[in-house]
Order: C-alpha cells, then structure tokens, then sequence
C-alpha cells in the first residue's frame, strides 16, 4: 500500500513540476526561442502521462503514512523535483554536462543560488525565467504546494508538510492543514504580484521582473544578469527588492495574523525581534565600516543594507563584492553565514529562533550559577517553552556543525583552499549562495570537480530541508524496526 501511495506523491509533485513548464514555453514562444520548446515539452508531457497512469485507478484509495514513510517520500519528492527540473537544462544545450545542469537545478530548488554558469545573460530567456521559478517552488515547499492543490490526497498532509518546513516548533496556523497550506502560498503568491509590479514600474521588462520577483521570494538568487543585481545600477530596483528579501525572511505565519488581526501574535514574537535587531545593527555596524571605501554615508547604507539582507535572508544576490570591503564589514557579513532568516520564512541558514533559545539557555545558566537553587524556564512569544526544546536546539547545532565540517572536507579533497571550503559548506548548508574565496560574489562553481557538485547537491537539500530529513537515512536506528 505504501509502494503505491509513494508513487502517486511523486506522480502528482512531478504533475505540478511539469505544470510550471508552461511559463518557460510561453516566454520561449514569444521571443522566439524554439528549439526551447520541446526540452520543456517532452518531460511535461511524461509527467502528465504517468501522474494520470498512477493516480485514476487509485484515486479512491485512503492511506497515512508512518513517520519513517514521510521523511522517505518528501526527501525523495525533492530529489526527483530537481532531477526533473535538471532535464530541459541539459536538453537546452546552455550545460556542458548533466551534472552542471543537476547542480543548477538542485541549487535553484533548494534556494541556494549558487550557479556553475559564468555567462548568464546570453542563456535563452526562457531557460533564465526557469531558473528563477525553481527557486519559487522551492521557497514555501514543493509538498507543501502539494498538499495545497489536492487536499483529497488522502495522505496525513500535516506529516509531509512538518517534514519539510523549516524552524523547530512546527504546527498549524489554521485548524485544517490544507486550508494552512493554501494561506501560505496565497500570501507568498500574493508578495511575489506586488514585487513584478514594482519591479517593473522600477525599470525592469517583464520577464526580468516576473524572473527576480520568483528569486527574490524564494530567497534563491539566480539572476538573469551576469553582475546580479549590481548589473542593473538602479537604486528603485535596489530598494524593491532590498525590501521583498527582508520580508521573506520573515516567519510567514506572522503576516497570516497580521491580515486577520492578531497583532498580538506579532508583537510577542521573540524571533521577529531578534531578526529585526540582528538585521538593522549589522546594517548599521557595515555602512559605517564601509565609510572609509565610499565616501558618503548615503552610498554605503545603499551597499550595506542590500548586502546584509541579502546574506541574512540566505537570498544572495548581489550590488558589490563584499570580499572588497573592509576586514570588520567582511566578517560581518561572515556572521551571517551563521544566521539565517526565520523559522516558516523561504530563508535557510540556522534560523534566528534557535540562536534566541541558546541565548536565552545561556543567560539561564548564568542565573542559576548565582541563584542555584532557583528553577528557570525559556519562555518564547511570552509562552513557556516545550522542556525538550534546548536539547533539540543543541542536537540540531552539532548535525548542522558535522555536515558542514564533513562538507569541508570534501571541498578539501577537491582542491579548495581551506577558507573557500569552509565558506562553501557555510554556504550550501546555509543555502547562501556566495562564499569567500574562490567562491565569492562574482565567482560560480563551475571549476569544481564533479564529486564536489554532486555533494554539495546533497548538502544543499539537506539545509533546505532541516537536515535530519535527509540525513536520517544515514542512521541505522532509522533502519530497525
């Protein structure tokens, strides 16, 4: 029964991937590009041919999944998301090999935007426009929107979407996980409108405005321009989407209660806080760093406020090369690395509220030092916490530290300097983008070997996925019955 539910998800997720194909077909349609057509086509086709074999005779059957089956379908969802995503890269002609194009697809899914090209603006628009689409869908959750479109599944949908979204409280913003689903998306749907018209009235023409407006919510960075952002050298755009990359760093659940009018909710949240308060002092700490290179107080707020929202938001675009800018303003723009934006944000990296809890650990401990017989607790949002919420905190810290130390060393092996490499794995893990190094802002990963892409695919994933989802595998505890 399993086998059979397991292949229907994947049918319909590979359905609504194929889906999407459509966009890039009608940009290739309109300026021309034909022979992008059928590295579009065919796979949608296939796709829409085995979700209907799949899903008509079994449409009635009713199935939930134990815990073990979930972690096995989303982490394979992903996977063969971005296997699919990779076909019309290659068929395109614009990749050297399969693996580059794996690699592009991976990163774009995973909201990495780390990309192995080094001449970007001379792709086909319509291969460009995917790009930036992939990092769209995977921003809020390929399963999520899986869950969103066919509520009659029957499967446990609460199951797959706590396995793939992002921070360590996860529950239902509405009574029903569908409806919770589809609120998500409509606010993240509605976010990405509102940047493509101001994009566009910015300066942009559409499909760069539709391509960035998918990027920027995504918190992707693939952009349809060789100098990212920075190739444009337009403050309005700068401002646009300095902005849209603050907000999607941002716990959606918060603009969910803002539209129905539970300010409290909002106003008591301990993350926001913090992430507001990491992000407007690194800002400020930067621009005046970066005083003695620009001059003026005006051009450096512009470089550091777009810089560190982008590292913070774990997008990476870029206006500067930040590896050009003074010691202190680079490892600042180094601690974001560490960061990350909010839990339920497309963001990755650690995520704000776990460095909140740590912190709050920390100063407990302190306490009890000089009041030892007194009990303290972590309150968040106002609420006390779970009991076991440090312990998970900590336990995710020492996988997120292992796999980026692992991820080190086989940058390492493939003959990066050990600065680039640790920077990398920050880098993939965090689903940043950009390192130092030999990875920096105007660099790309095409010259690394193809073992090193094919494990920064895996790491890449396992960051956008919370890390056990994919590393669970790796446990035999997850073997034994």
């Amino acid at each position: 029964m399993f086998v059979l539910n397991f292949f229907r998800i994947i049918s319909i997720l590979l359905g609504i991937v194929g889906g999407t194909f459509l966009i890039p077909i009608g940009v290739a349609v309109a300026y021309k590009e034909y022979a992008m057509i059928l590295p579009f086509a065919i796979p949608m086709a296939i796709s829409f041919v085995l979700m209907l074999a799949i899903n008509i005779p079994a449409r009635k059957v009713k199935y939930n999944l134990t815990t073990r089956q979930t972690f096995l379908t989303v982490a394979m969802s992903w996977v063969v998301a971005s296997f699919m995503g990779a076909v019309p890269l290659y068929f395109s002609g614009s990749f050297n090999s399969f693996t580059d194009a794996a690699f592009e697809s991976f990163s774009g899914f995973s909201t990495t935007g780390a990309t192995i090209l080094s001449e970007i603006e001379s792709l086909p628009r319509s291969i460009n426009l995917w790009r930036c689409l992939s990092h769209w869908l995977g921003g809020m959750g390929i399963v999520t929107l899986t869950v969103a479109v066919l509520p009659l599944l029957g499967v446990g949908g609460f199951q797959l979407i706590k396995a793939e979204t992002t921070g360590p409280e996860k529950g239902k913003v509405t009574s029903r996980i569908t409806t919770t689903a589809k609120a998500m998306w409509g606010i993240y749907m509605g976010f990405t409108v509102l940047e493509i018209i101001a994009l566009k009235i910015a300066g942009m023409d559409f499909v760069d405005a539709l391509s960035h407006g998918f990027a920027t919510l995504g918190t992707g960075g693939f952009s349809t321009m060789n100098a990212s952002i920075g190739g444009y050298n337009s403050l309005a755009i700068e401002i646009v989407i300095t902005v849209f990359m603050f907000l999607a760093g941002i716990n959606f659940s918060l603009f969910y209660y803002t539209l129905f009018r539970k300010s409290d909710e909002v106003k008591s949240n301990s993350e926001l806080k913090a992430y507001l308060a990491i992000v407007f002092t690194s800002i400020l700490l930067v621009t005046l760093c970066l005083l003695s290179k620009y001059g003026s107080f005006g051009k450096s707020l512009r470089y550091a406020s777009f810089q560190v929202i982008s590292l913070m938001s774990t997008t990476g675009f870029s206006t500067d090369d930040f590896l050009t800018w003074p010691a202190t303003a680079q490892f600042i723009a180094f601690l974001m690395f560490f960061v990350g934006g909010c839990s339920g944000s497309t963001s990755g990296g650690f995520k704000v509220v776990r460095w909140v809890i740590l912190g709050k650990q920390v100063n407990n401990e302190t306490r009890k030092m000089l009041h030892p017989h007194g009990v303290f607790s972590i309150r968040l949002n106002g609420r006390p916490c779970n009991s076991n919420i440090v312990s998970n905190v900590a336990s995710f810290l020492t996988v997120y530290l292992l796999l980026i130390a692992i991820t080190t060393g086989v940058g390492c092996i493939g003959n990066l300097d050990i600065l680039t490499s640790l920077t990398g794995a920050l880098s993939m893990v965090g689903n940043v983008g950009p390192g130092f190094g030999l990875l920096g802002p105007s660099a790309n990963y095409g010259f690394l070997p193809a073992f090193v892409k094919w494990w920064y695919c895996f790491a890449m994933l396992a960051g956008r996925l919370e890390l056990y989802t994919m590393v669970i595998f790796f446990f035999p505890s997850y073997w034994k019955k």
